[in-house]
């Protein structure tokens, strides 16, 4: 079962990605995506090699100990919607919404890691995915915001 919805999580992925890109500035919602994906990559190899959490099913699990899907697409293709809808938004409205993105994503984690093996809590807590997705999102949001803004 585990495996078939990690199948339908990839669909969803590249659908969204793809529909993702549909608008311009494509060098916006790009450049959100390779930040994402780099940050989770780094802060997810590092959750995982000190065995805070694990996945026990995965995609490539003989390579990769981390979840390449979620880290790699699903958490940079949020980060791209996260972008979009804050792109004209003040900082409170940023703020809101971060903390609505970062709320659905943690209770999908928690929804995983409690009906599935696709994701297994060790010393790792719910109140880390929603603090540390809280604050990467962030983080993401306003280092784009600088890097694209207009001199």
């Amino acid at each position: 079962m585990e495996k078939i919805i990690l199948w339908i999580l990839l669909i969803i992925g590249i659908v969204l990605f793809l529909n993702s890109l549909r608008k311009p500035p494509i060098k916006h919602w790009i450049l959100i995506y390779l930040l994402a994906s780099y940050f989770s990559i780094f802060l997810g190899v590092l959750v995982v090699e000190e065995k805070m959490l694990k996945y026990p099913v995965q995609f490539f699990d003989k390579y990769f100990s981390s979840s390449i899907l979620y880290e790699y697409l699903l958490f940079p293709v949020v980060c791209i919607y996260f972008y979009q809808t804050t792109f004209h938004s003040k900082f409170l409205g940023i703020i809101r919404q971060a903390f609505l993105y970062t709320a659905a994503l943690t209770l999908t984690e928690i929804m995983l890691e409690k009906y599935t093996d696709l994701i297994e809590y060790l010393t790792w807590t719910w109140l880390h995915t929603f603090i540390s997705i809280f604050l990467l999102m962030l983080t993401l949001r306003f280092a784009a915001h600088l890097i694209n803004k207009e001199w």
